[in-house]
């Protein structure tokens, strides 16, 4: 699934960049249950959602894209 994608690249990168799940969750303001679901793809990140990600961990959208998604 698309969720399962989304979610072992942000799990991916934000280990890349040093970051619990706690301290990634208070930084892009959801709860560290939420950031769980993500991770593990029982949910599909909202578009506001992947933009604070993308911006706290210092990557561009393109490069958290899974390759399947990309357009």
């Amino acid at each position: 699934m698309e969720r399962d994608k989304w979610g072992r690249r942000i799990r991916a990168f934000r280990k890349l960049k040093g970051y619990t799940q706690e301290e990634l969750a208070k930084h892009i303001g959801v709860s560290v249950s939420v950031l769980g679901e993500i991770e593990r793809g029982n949910r599909m990140p909202a578009e506001h959602i992947l933009d604070k990600i993308s911006n706290s961990l210092d990557i561009t959208m393109k490069e958290l894209t899974p390759k399947e998604v990309e357009k």
